[in-house]
């Protein structure tokens, strides 16, 4: 217990590492943009980026579209070293998308990584081969950096000694350093085998070719990234040389921040280095357009390529529109949305911290009272902060967080035009609005907004946000001398006054809804079920179609319960796996909210939610989580109606009850009250089964020998000679809609086939009881494709389902039973994907085998 809560404690930390880093280096670079241009104003600003020649962004248009264009080069290479070529439309697309995402909100590794998994597995590419081709691409990106930033340090001027202190040879040598990696790189290719071992990996060396070209279309990227910025700067002296060492520079410190987009680090680093070059004045007008042309456009353009992807792909076949509808579009709307809702918060509040153009606001005095255009500011401030806290909710699809961002949205509308008569924000905003209305059905989850935790990235991205808000209105009004009576001052021109007070504003409503977070209840954490939850779970099961409840009363695993205590989840911990056995149990209308419930607890944790042994009902809620679908196998369902003993195909089983019943064994079923009295003796038949298989109790997901446990089901006796041979404990329920069976043991004084016959006796029983179906469980890897395009999971399943008899049963256990005429249903694993899911499927087997112990022995 102690490791694993250190364990936890560790995750902990560095989850919440980087989110700390990019806080501080977004503060400093913040106040570094203060210290550098605390001489100018706001309005000078604008005036210089209006004053821009439309030559120079023209060039910049032009250069930004040719960077672009090489971007496909990246995810080209990387699908030729996974030897899946995809052809170039969908490699282009997936590429320009990936790249228009994550370059301008930043979390490359998660954004880029996304987008591509997404589209590559949907094309046929697994998990593995995703994670193999989204490192190529990243080790790709730094041989770029390296190639580039070394040319740089030889052969351009020196203006990074005036951020870091250093002489013109040691940055020589640096230059020197970078370009031995590329180099290395390259003669390592050359002269590797194919497949080298590092560390216990087992690394695939690209080849010359591959490398070589990995270096070309890097150091490509990087200088044509670099001419954009150039051509916006050329006028004002600045030589390529020198701005590509300090591009190179910037950008790697943005990269390493985990600022978003590197917003800030960056410009700190272009004005500071630049500083004996070029004046502040000029170069912050070409940043500012930089952003603009080379990140801001072409984001917008890959949101609207993707929207147009989706709508086109609906008008294709029903198939892949079911494919799709279900699978992509519920998933990413609730993303997209949360997205959008964070930037228009932004764009609330930065409008809310700079000047309002004044002829507007004169004419708005001219038809409404101060009172109003007051008010209307100090309102929208307020929308664009509770839209930030909001977008988070928005994410976790609660039904309050839509209703309020609705709201929000209007109120932010309104106070857009009453304020400033800003009619471009209103715009923008009736188009956030414009989204959010027909997607009511993906928001159903009635949890509150307190409930839901923050994710260090979360809290990090608000806390940057203030700040970035902060710093705009002290740039904006640096000519004011801020005060508490500016809190009082009302005007029409009064731009300080107003920004003080809807910051004084957003920070209340930060601070409220931060102490109302800590006022919450304590999040659940992961214990034994007492007895009081063991009472509960009995009458769920005794409820319950799905019979498998009554697994919960095994007592070796955990239960979450929905709030009215009428469905829950089992689940259990392994490592960092948090696995939930099966779908929930208990009335349908609570699973989506008990499937939420269970990942966000888990996530707290520091865990992976996990989802073991799912039907294909619990699918679409899987992939709205954002969870890879991994089949398990096939689970086999007798339909009772239709059972019976005749007919040529029942010969088999006819003349084995004969046999059976011609040794002189009986069956019966035994109440559950009675069972306490024949305990001793079905031990002592358990104990002869382990013995004699040579195997151990397992756990989880199938039942063990438990004196409590047995006393909760009816057991089916095997009676020969007075004395019992054979028992198995019955899964029924009220609802008498399956039934099935866990434990089925048997001495060795149990005839041949008893195991047929106690099935044969029980399905009879259950057919008469009234039950519609007996559930044989599942045949793991059964019904697995054996095409060439079918997943790489599902292809390397069918190959141990066909070679595997020497370690398991597979194609027996299935042929087993086939001769019941079963009908069969397929059973998934809903898990994150990446290279997490070999741990997963580890820490998976260790709780159904005990442990390693069980894994390693029978």
């Amino acid at each position: 217990m102690r490791d694993t809560r250190a364990g936890v404690e560790r995750s902990s930390t560095r989850r919440w590492l980087v989110p700390a880093v990019a806080v501080t280096l977004g503060g400093l670079a913040l106040l570094s943009l203060h210290t550098q241009l605390h001489a100018f104003r706001y309005r000078q600003v604008a005036a210089a980026v209006r004053g821009l020649s439309a030559r120079s962004l023209l060039i910049a248009g032009v250069l930004t579209l040719a960077a672009y264009a090489i971007l496909p080069a990246y995810d080209a290479l990387a699908l030729r070293y996974v030897g899946r070529p995809l052809g170039w439309r969908r490699t282009a697309f997936t590429s320009l998308v990936a790249y228009g995402f994550s370059q301008t909100i930043g979390l490359a590794a998660l954004a880029s990584a996304s987008i591509r998994y997404r589209f590559w597995t949907a094309w046929g590419l697994s998990a593995v081969e995703v994670a193999e081709g989204v490192a190529f691409t990243t080790v790709t990106l730094w041989l770029g950096v390296a190639t580039v930033g070394g040319v740089a340090c030889l052969v351009g001027s020196v203006p990074i000694t005036g951020l870091v202190p250093t002489s013109a040879a040691v940055l020589r040598s640096l230059g020197v350093v970078l370009l031995a990696i590329p180099i290395a790189y390259f003669v390592w290719n050359v002269r590797a085998r194919r497949e080298v071992s590092i560390g216990g990996w087992r690394l695939s060396a690209p080849g010359p070719r591959l490398a070589a070209l990995q270096i070309l279309t890097a150091a490509v990227d990087w200088l044509l990234a670099s001419l954009v910025l150039y051509a916006l700067l050329a006028p004002f002296g600045v030589g390529f040389g020198t701005l590509v060492q300090v591009f190179v520079f910037g950008q790697v410190l943005g990269l390493a921040s985990h600022v978003p987009g590197g917003l800030g680090v960056f410009e700190s680093v272009v004005l500071l280095t630049l500083r004996p070059i070029a004046p502040p004045e000029a170069v912050l007008p070409a940043l500012i357009a930089y952003r603009a042309i080379y990140y801001l456009i072409p984001f917008a353009m890959a949101a609207v390529g993707l929207a147009v992807y989706e709508l086109t792909k609906r008008r294709s076949s029903v198939a892949s529109v079911v494919r799709i509808a279900g699978g992509w579009v519920p998933g990413t709307i609730p993303y997209f949305l949360s997205l959008t809702t964070f930037a228009a918060g932004v764009l609330l509040m930065f409008s809310g911290a700079t000047p309002g153009i004044h002829a507007r606001l004169r004419w708005l005095d001219a038809f409404f009272p101060l009172a109003v255009i007051e008010v209307s500011h100090f309102a929208a401030s307020l929308a664009g902060m509770i839209l930030i806290l909001l977008a988070n909710g928005i994410r976790r699809r609660l039904d309050v967080a839509y209703h309020l961002t609705v709201v929000a949205l209007a109120v932010g509308i309104v106070g857009s035009l009453l304020k400033g008569a800003d009619y471009e924000e209103a715009i923008a905003l009736t188009v956030v609005l414009g989204a959010f209305l027909p997607a009511r059905r993906h928001f159903f989850r009635p949890a509150a907004l307190t409930s839901e935790p923050f994710t260090p990235g979360w809290i990090a991205a608000v806390a940057l946000v203030l700040a970035g808000t902060v710093w705009l209105g002290v740039f904006s009004y640096g000519h004011v001398v801020f005060s508490q009576r500016l809190l009082w001052h009302f005007a029409t021109v009064a731009d300080a006054a107003r920004f003080v007070r809807a910051m004084a504003g957003t920070s209340a409503v930060v601070i409220a809804f931060g102490v109302a977070r800590l006022l919450r209840p304590a999040p659940a954490r992961s214990e034994p079920p007492a007895a009081a939850d063991l009472e509960r779970a009995r009458a769920v099961a005794r409820r319950c179609p799905d019979v498998r409840a009554h697994l919960a009363l095994l007592g070796d695993k955990s239960l979450l319960f929905s709030e009215s205590g009428n469905s829950f989840i089992m689940y259990g911990i392994s490592g960092r796996s948090w696995v939930a056995l099966g779908d929930p149990l208990g009335p349908e209308s609570e699973h989506a909210e008990l499937v939420w419930a269970f990942r966000e607890l888990a996530l707290r944790q520091g865990g992976w939610p996990v989802f073991y042994q799912i039907t294909r009902e619990l699918l679409p809620l899987c992939i709205d989580l954002g969870l890879t679908m991994l089949k398990l196998g096939e689970e086999a369902h007798v339909p009772l109606a239709t059972f019976s003993l005749d007919g040529g195909s029942r010969r088999g089983l006819r003349r084995t009850l004969h046999d059976v019943e011609r040794s002189g064994t009986t069956f019966e079923i035994v109440a559950p009250e009675r069972v306490p009295a024949l305990l001793p003796a079905l031990e002592a038949v358990s104990d002869a089964w382990l013995a004699a298989k040579r195997t151990r109790e397992k756990g989880f997901s199938l039942g063990f020998f438990d004196a409590e446990y047995l006393r909760n089901t009816p057991i089916a006796l095997a009676w020969r000679g007075g004395e019992i041979v054979a028992f198995a404990n019955v899964w029924t329920s009220e609802a008498k809609h399956t039934a099935s069976v866990d434990l089925m043991r048997f001495s060795e004084q149990a005839p041949r086939g008893v195991m047929d016959y106690l099935f044969v006796k029980l399905m009879l029983w259950a057919r008469d009881e009234g039950y519609r179906e007996f559930d044989l469980g599942m045949a793991p890897l059964s019904g697995f494709e054996r095409r060439a395009l079918a997943p790489a999971w599902q292809r390397l399943g069918a190959l141990v389902y066909r070679h595997g008899e020497h370690f398991y049963h597979f194609r027996g256990l299935r042929q087993y039973k086939e001769k019941f005429d079963p009908e069969w249903e397929p059973r998934y694993l809903a898990t994150p994907g990446g290279l997490a899911i070999p741990r997963i499927l580890a820490n998976v087997t260790g709780l159904v085998s005990g442990g390693l112990v069980g894994v390693v022995r029978k």
